[in-house]
């Protein structure tokens, strides 16, 4: 009976060890599908594939491509396309390469702690923020911003599609300490209307957030903000988008591709900061905070 138990006790702790070392390969293939993903600019039917291909990490090697299609929901086309994204002649060569790098069976991945796909996404925007900061130990070219910023009445503030929330987020906080602050995030015949109202008005900059995929009109309308004789301020997700050309002083901050959809932590900081040198270069930003706060006070705006 004893020698009985400890075989099956031989067997089970055989077959745990087999099991862990399964689940440390896949966290390996996975952490190596994301590394391959990361900083590749994919359309939303690519980051499908992709999900698709880090969801079953395992097998995505050896799939073929109207296979992989079938699983994403994708048309096969689409499959090709987005190996050529990645910068492989189609998708052979990819499959090829997953092949090459794949680990040998029961090899254990270099760390038991690699992330799953949405731990990688929390973790590439810490990296993004990490970055900013380093920008930020120079901090003068947000200073600088800053002061364009708070000297212009009014001040335009462009942000469209993708942008528009952190467009919004600033405007928001601005009106609170700027004397007249306008959002801009409607497209169409109208912006250029309303950067010439603004200019009239007596603004000298325009800030605008631009992020990816970059509408045309952003890029034409800080064009044509430059041309009325604006000093264009641009928060991107590069120092080579599309909007540098057509911005006076431009502030990088990346934004995060591992999910379905860009995220913008770097961009959403960086107003932050960026309003802060606004406020400090606005000698009564602190007379304005206190104003607002007494009046929010009286009218019982806020629970806390």
């Amino acid at each position: 009976m004893g020698t009985d138990n400890g075989v099956a006790a031989d067997v089970a702790g055989a077959s745990a060890d087999a099991a862990g070392a399964a689940v440390a390969a896949g966290a390996g293939s996975t952490a190596r599908l994301q590394a391959l993903f990361e900083g590749h600019r994919l359309t939303p039917t690519q980051r499908r594939i992709a999900h698709c291909m880090v969801r079953r990490a395992a097998d995505a090697p050896f799939l073929s491509s109207v296979e992989l299609a079938e699983l994403a929901g994708v048309s096969q086309p689409s499959v090709t396309r987005f190996a050529v994204a990645l910068g492989f002649d189609g998708y052979p060569a990819l499959r090829k390469h997953l092949r090459d790098v794949a680990p040998a069976a029961g090899e254990r991945a270099a760390g038991d702690g690699a992330y799953n796909e949405y731990q990688q996404a929390v973790q590439s925007e810490i990296d993004n923020l990490r970055h900013l900061a380093t920008l930020l130990a120079d901090p003068e070219p947000v200073l600088r911003a800053g002061q364009l910023l708070a000297a212009s009445r009014p001040l335009p503030v462009l942000g469209l599609r993708a942008a528009s929330a952190q467009a919004r987020g600033f405007t928001y906080f601005a009106r609170k300490v700027h004397p007249d602050v306008r959002l801009l995030d409607e497209g169409g015949t109208m912006l250029a209307d309303r950067i010439d109202a603004a200019h009239r008005a007596g603004a000298t900059a325009l800030l605008c957030f631009a992020l990816p995929r970059h509408p045309r009109e952003v890029v034409e309308g800080l064009e044509y903000a430059r041309e009325t004789g604006l000093t264009v301020v641009a928060v991107a997700d590069s120092a080579f988008a599309p909007v540098a050309r057509h911005s006076d002083l431009l502030l990088p901050a990346a934004v995060g591709t591992g999910l379905a959809f860009d995220t913008a932590c770097a961009p959403m900081l960086l107003g932050r900061v960026l309003l802060e040198a606004m406020c400090d270069a606005l000698p009564d930003a602190q007379a304005r905070l206190e104003e607002f706060d007494a009046r929010a006070a009286a009218r019982g705006l806020f629970v806390d």
